[in-house]
């Protein structure tokens, strides 16, 4: 198997964090299930940083993301498959 470019914890998560510098817009990313080792491909859309997230499906405003098999927040701005998830499209559902 190749390097991961992506690791998804749970099998549940509907993210993934980059793990590789110098992911760029439209390529194609190894990920990781590291739960049960299973693998997949998914193309991002943007460029994306080391320990930043990626979307695994499609999004729209105030659904959940799940990682580590827990919700994180929810989606301020909808957000495609492949897409970059940060602070300006996930917030904390605390306030």
């Amino acid at each position: 198997m190749s390097i991961p470019h992506l690791l998804v914890h749970n099998k549940l998560d509907n993210v993934g964090v980059v793990v590789v510098e110098g992911v760029e817009a439209g390529t194609d990313l190894l990920a990781v299930v590291t739960e049960d080792n299973s693998d997949f491909t998914i193309t991002t859309q943007h460029d994306i940083p080391i320990g930043h997230k990626i979307a695994l499906s499609d999004f729209t405003e105030g659904d959940t993301v799940i990682k580590y098999g827990v919700d994180i927040g929810r989606i301020v701005q909808n957000t495609n498959k492949g897409e970059h998830i940060h602070t300006h499209n996930l917030k904390t559902k605390r306030w």
